[in-house]
């Protein structure tokens, strides 16, 4: 990949007064802590999404994996968030066992404390820090007190920044910040030191924790063959071509996260084999080059040597080890087009992203980030024979690369730019050996892509591939249960004299299973009417098609004039006979219109809500009964309340009460207070009202289903 400057500080118009005060904060902890790293993660109103603000000691290639993580992904910087708890690992050990997909992008030995930041009741962000190993195996309480002050100052710095509309965010790259220095260095002694090391007989060189060499001696610059000029503040690597093998950047990565000595030994291209030993710590990386003096390997056994063009280096096969774990993360279409625009637009300094897939003759854009309306609207449901490189690609199977507009203008005389970019990267996506659509990676300035970067792009295509042909299927079936659970759910709710109801469904977000929830509204005669709403457990097709049979049960047991305590009954006896292993939660009501009571049944189902006018809304207490599916000889008992007119009865199902560190009680609290706020309302708007509360949640795990009824003239 072409290579991405990280600036030092901020962005060239600096940080603002508060950003500057938490980057001091977060250089100040790392340094106290004695951690040799840490990571400042921001969580911006409303988008579920932590971005790495700064980051003290973390080189730029590892950071730049981790700017972006969704709240719901397994790693230990959202995990502290999404808990509410500080996450310690201990060592690699207990990374493996509990966030394999970060053990394995990052395969080293450091310990890890992620801790939550909160300000006025509000989720903020995360402090991490990293310490090499051994550490001990919990933190030490200065190390506990120190943390658990800063996340508080940095909470009143982030709370005090949105007070005043002022963002903390960085740009597209977080601040990478230079660690704590111990002061000015005596030339006296900087000078004995050079002489001491210009007499060794092997060679030294130094790098930062970015693996720029900031200093080498010339017994080192001869042994690698080298004008010392070329190699200062360069990536060895990326001078000398024998060293673009992966092991000598995993030895640089494993120095940096884990403070071990390291060491391999690796064979010059002149036939000499070199000994190489990395000792580290965060102020950079001290390299001691000798010749290797032992006895040769046995002939014809591979060495650690020199990189052909188009062998990965390390930190891009890093990069599609971390993409390929989190992938597996990937559910539908959607979430591939995000995870891949997070971790690979930011690493491969790629501006946009489209995905597409062909489908009945027409390429179909899927997926896009960075492009804008018109360059979508131009290639979805373009003829798949369209002369575009995109559909040749598709077609083909063979990945296209144009590094200038001119380039691509050569191949396609006829081409229109649509967009803003000037280079781009045109990648089939393939399974099973048959390509079915093509990812579209677009530059905003030209870029010349070498064998190395073709080969990387090509890969990442290959995994990309994979997750949205999975992503692809899920989508269909998720489609066809939300088409079987619509279908039988009421259409429309019979209008009766007397009586206003207001409905609403809200499906669990997407990448969850679809759900049983059930409600109906069933007219018994001129001035009497049943509800009822449920919950068959589980989240797949068969709880919505069980979900089907157990409102059409209800519905006969109700229409032959059972009552509500053995229209229970008869549909728990159904029940077992269908799915005994499915249970079933529902609360049954007849309404006499006439009269103003109404009587309710419950088989496990949460109360319901009654307002009446003038009043607070309050639970219904209700005799407690078994779920529909337990036990065959189970009673249902009943109870009658008033129901006078302006009466609002809310009935519900949990999906409307669930939220992150909220527990049962607190739910119905909460939502009998907006009840009471909003009742006097038009129903269909308080019904609205209500709902929101639950679609603001960002991963709802359950579907939710709300019936109101109000009592009138």
């Amino acid at each position: 990949m072409q290579e991405q400057t990280t600036e030092t500080t901020a962005a060239p118009t600096g940080p603002g007064p508060l950003a500057s005060g938490l980057d001091e904060l977060l250089a100040a902890t790392v340094a106290v802590t004695k951690a040799h790293m840490g990571a400042l993660f921001l969580l911006p109103p409303g988008e579920g999404v932590l971005l790495m603000s700064s980051a003290v000691g973390i080189p730029a290639p590892i950071a730049h994996q981790w700017v972006r993580i969704r709240l719901e992904d397994p790693v230990p910087a959202a995990a502290a968030v999404r808990e509410r708890r500080l996450v310690w690992l201990a060592d690699h050990e207990d990374m493996a066992r509990r966030f394999p997909g970060v053990a394995l992008s990052l395969p080293y030995h450091f310990s890890l404390a992620a801790m939550p930041i909160h300000a006025g009741g509000v989720d903020r962000g995360s402090l991490v820090l990293l310490w090499p190993e051994p550490h001990p195996a919990e933190l030490t309480p200065h190390e506990l007190e120190v943390m658990e002050g800063t996340t508080r100052r940095m909470g009143a710095l982030i709370r005090r920044a949105a007070d005043r509309g002022e963002s903390l965010l960085p740009g597209s790259r977080p601040r990478i910040l230079s660690p704590r220095g111990d002061g000015q260095v005596d030339p006296v002694a900087a000078r004995a030191a050079l002489d001491y090391l210009n007499r060794l007989p092997w060679g030294a060189c130094a790098m930062d924790m970015e693996g720029r060499v900031t200093f080498i001696t010339p017994q080192a610059a001869d042994l690698l063959g080298v004008d010392p000029a070329d190699l200062l503040c360069m990536r060895p690597w990326e001078v000398l071509p024998w060293m673009g093998d992966p092991v000598f950047e995993d030895h640089y990565r494993q120095a940096v996260l884990s403070h071990r000595p390291t060491s391999f030994t690796a064979r010059h291209p002149s036939g000499r084999r070199l000994s190489f030993e990395f000792h580290s710590d965060p102020t950079g990386i001290s390299v001691r080059i000798a010749p290797d003096l032992t006895a040769p390997p046995p002939a014809g056994e591979e060495q650690a040597h020199v990189a052909e063009d188009g062998k990965l280096r390390a930190d891009a096969l890093y990069n599609m080890v971390h993409l390929a774990a989190t992938l597996t993360r990937a559910v539908t279409v959607q979430d591939v087009t995000d995870l891949v625009a997070d971790q690979v637009m930011s690493v491969c300094d790629i501006q946009a992203l489209a995905l597409t897939i062909a489908e009945n003759g027409r390429l179909r854009v899927v997926g896009a980030r960075g492009y804008g309306r018109g360059f979508v609207d131009r290639y979805d449901g373009l003829p798949l024979d369209a002369p575009t490189s995109t559909c040749d690609a598709l077609r083909s199977g063979d990945p296209e690369f144009y590094g200038n507009w001119e380039e691509y203008r050569q191949a396609y005389p006829d081409a229109v730019r649509y967009d803003d970019m000037s280079a781009w990267a045109v990648l089939p996506l393939i399974t099973s050996g048959r390509p079915f659509g093509a990812c579209l990676f677009g530059y905003d300035r030209p870029h010349m892509f070498n064998p190395d970067e073709r080969a990387t792009l090509t890969s990442l295509a290959g995994l990309i591939a994979q997750a949205l042909e999975r992503a692809r299927l899920y989508d269909v079936k998720h489609q066809l249960a939300e088409c079987l659970q619509a279908s039988l759910l009421p259409s429309e709710l019979p209008a009766v004299p007397g009586l206003q109801v207001a409905a609403h469904y809200l499906p669990a977000t997407r990448g969850m299973d679809i759900g049983g929830d059930f409600y109906d509204l069933i007219r018994l005669d001129d001035t009497t009417v049943a509800a009822v709403i449920g919950d068959v457990q589980g989240h797949d097709m068969t709880a919505a098609a069980l979900m089907g049979q157990v409102r059409t049960a209800i519905r006969a047991h109700a229409t032959a004039g059972a009552r509500p305590g053995d229209v229970l009954a008869h549909t728990n006896l159904l029940l077992i006979d269908l799915a005994p292993e499915l249970f079933t939660s529902c609360l049954y009501v007849t309404l006499d219109l006439k009269r103003r009571r109404a009587t309710l049944a419950s088989a496990g189902h949460l109360p319901p809500l009654l307002r009446r006018p003038g009043e607070v809304a309050r639970s219904v207490d209700l005799p407690p009964g078994l779920l529909l599916g337990l036990e065959p000889d189970a009673d249902y008992l009943t109870r009658e309340i008033a129901f006078p007119m302006g009466s609002v009865l809310a009935l519900y199902t949990d999906g409307l009460i669930e939220a992150p560190g909220v527990d049962l009680d607190e739910g119905i609290a909460g939502l009998a207070e907006h009840l009471t706020r909003s009742a006097d309302l038009p129903l269909h708007i308080l019904a609205q009202l209500l709902i929101d509360q639950a679609e603001s949640v960002d991963h709802r795990t359950d579907d939710t289903a709300l019936l109101l009824l109000k009592s009138q003239p």
